[in-house]
Parts: structure tokens; sequence; C-alpha cells
């Protein structure tokens, strides 16, 4: 899946109840959280409240603002405002613990923020839902648990390293909860997340996503497959609910959107890194796929970041 993970800044938490820490992640990034001592309460923006105990994890694909509680009611400041200490140079750490004397437990947390690149396979990430917790996948990734147990005593034993150490476990875990749910946890009936659990299909939306400017014929797609042109095309409207050619356009689009728009590639760039021989032809397809010009794509990204 060409599947990476940037982690771009990390903290090790502690803090005594009540206690209420506000996330604000900026679109396109994704939140890490790791409890190593609990319990701790993820509540989102709509106000849900969901508990998490020690040892579980939690990836929320979209970012977003949402809030760690010590109760479902209880309010929050930005994490920003807490006071950090560095530990290395990634990972810094937030002490905001009562006096000595307190009898309630400490609540200890890892949390990270990072990029998730999946390059052409981008539309993933559109599909994933806004919270992905580790406990639903225990029982069907049996790898997972002993790297939950080693963040969890390196939370705790703070050893030399630990902080790095724990940056690390936190993008493993984090590309195996995206995995698993590829794998097996989406909840999509079809489309190409669904094309990817059929092995022979799979192979076809794999190379159409890891070479998107090539030219695609219909024997080239129906030969990865392994199978005729006609029980591929079927096999793949059936799944994906588009046609080759239909799908192939689509992708594109979608792709020279985020170039356009996220990444200011020139428009000239974009369509010839997708095949298309003129900027006229490429600039047609992508009004009639995402519904207005290229350049349009670039002026929206770029009011969106003025706001």
């Amino acid at each position: 899946m060409g599947m990476r993970l940037f982690g771009l800044h990390y903290r090790r938490i502690q803090v005594t109840p009540p206690f209420g820490i506000r996330f604000e992640v900026a679109e396109g990034r994704a939140q890490f959280h790791f409890v190593a001592q609990g319990p701790v309460y993820l509540r989102r923006a709509d106000g849900e409240a969901c508990k998490m105990e020690t040892g579980d994890a939690v990836l929320l694909p979209h970012g977003g603002t949402h809030d760690l509680v010590s109760q479902p009611d209880m309010p929050s400041r930005d994490v920003a405002g807490y006071q950090t200490a560095p530990l290395c140079t990634s990972v810094c750490a937030i002490d905001d613990r009562a006096d000595a004397g307190s009898k309630t437990s400490d609540a200890v947390i890892f949390s990270g923020c990072m990029e998730l690149d999946l390059g052409s396979m981008h539309p993933l990430v559109l599909l994933m839902p806004e919270v992905m917790f580790v406990h639903t996948l225990l029982d069907r990734y049996p790898e997972i648990p002993p790297m939950l147990e080693a963040m969890e005593r390196e939370a705790h034993d703070r050893r030399a390293g630990f902080a790095g150490i724990l940056a690390r476990l936190a993008d493993v875990v984090s590309a195996l909860i995206v995995r698993a749910w590829v794998e097996c946890g989406c909840s999509e009936a079809n489309g190409w997340v669904a094309a990817l659990r059929d092995p022979r299909l799979g192979r076809v939306i794999l190379a159409i996503h890891r070479d998107p400017g090539k030219n695609w014929t219909l024997d080239e797609l129906a030969a990865e497959m392994g199978s005729s042109r006609s029980v591929f095309a079927e096999r793949f409207a059936a799944v994906t609910g588009l046609t080759p050619v239909r799908y192939l356009t689509e992708m594109r689009m979608r792709l020279a959107a985020q170039w356009i728009g996220r990444d200011q590639v020139p428009i000239e760039i974009a369509a010839h890194r997708l095949g298309y021989g003129s900027q006229a032809a490429f600039s047609r397809a992508f009004k009639r796929v995402v519904g207005h010009p290229p350049g349009a794509a670039r002026t929206n990204a770029s009011s969106l970041e003025n706001r």
C-alpha cells in the first residue's frame, strides 16, 4: 500500500484528576493517544465520550478538535497552554501533577500528532472513521498486545531512550490500526477498499494507484487480475460501482485536486504526471469530475489558509 507515517511531535502527559486537555489537530493530520495509566475519557467535538482504560490506544485519522478528560463533563483547556519540558528532539513532557500528598492516581498518556502519507492511495484516509480504537483488533492481531505492553512499561519506567522508543512504537501501532482496518475493519460494503480484500482485484487497484499516469488499457488491467476482459470488467463494476475507465479518471482527478490545491503543484505538471498530453484535455476531465476548473482548486485552498 505504500503507507508511511510521519510523526510530527509527541507528548508524554502526566496529570492528576480532575483534568481536561483539548487537542485541536489541523486538517490533514492524525492524532494518536495511548493510555499508560487510566482511566481517561476521549470526548469528541459532538460531546460523545468514550472511556479508555490502561493499555488502550486510539487513532483519530482526521484529527480535529477533541478532549482527553478525567470525567465526561469536565471542562478542558488547550494542550498548547500547558508547560512542557523537552525529552528528545520530537518528544516533550507535560507534568501537571498535584502535590505529593494527593491520594488520587495520576493519568499517564502518550500522544502523537502525525501525517499519514498514502501516496496516490490517499483516498483511503477519506473513508476512515473518525475514531479507531485498538482494542477492537486485539483478538485478530496478536502482535499488537506486546507492543502496547512495551509502551506501558516505557511510559512508566522512563529508562534511557524511552521517549524515542515510545514515539517509534506509537508509529507502528498507528500503522497496524490502519492496516487492520483495510484488511477487515472497513465498514464500506463496496468501493476500492472492498477490492483490496479480493486478492486478484486488489492487485489491479494497487497497480492503478501506484502508477496513475500510465495509459492503462482494459487488456492490461485484465492481465493484472489474471482474467479475461469481460470477467474483469464485470467484477470491477460489481465491486467499485464504476467502469475501469471511469474509476481511473475519478482517481486521477481526486489526486490532481490534492496536488494542485494542497501541494501547489502547477496545473501543467499535474496534467503531465497523470498522463494527459494537453492541459486542455486535463482541464476538461477535471471540471467534469470535480465540478470546477483546476485553477479553482488552488484558489479555494488559498482562501481556506487565509481564514
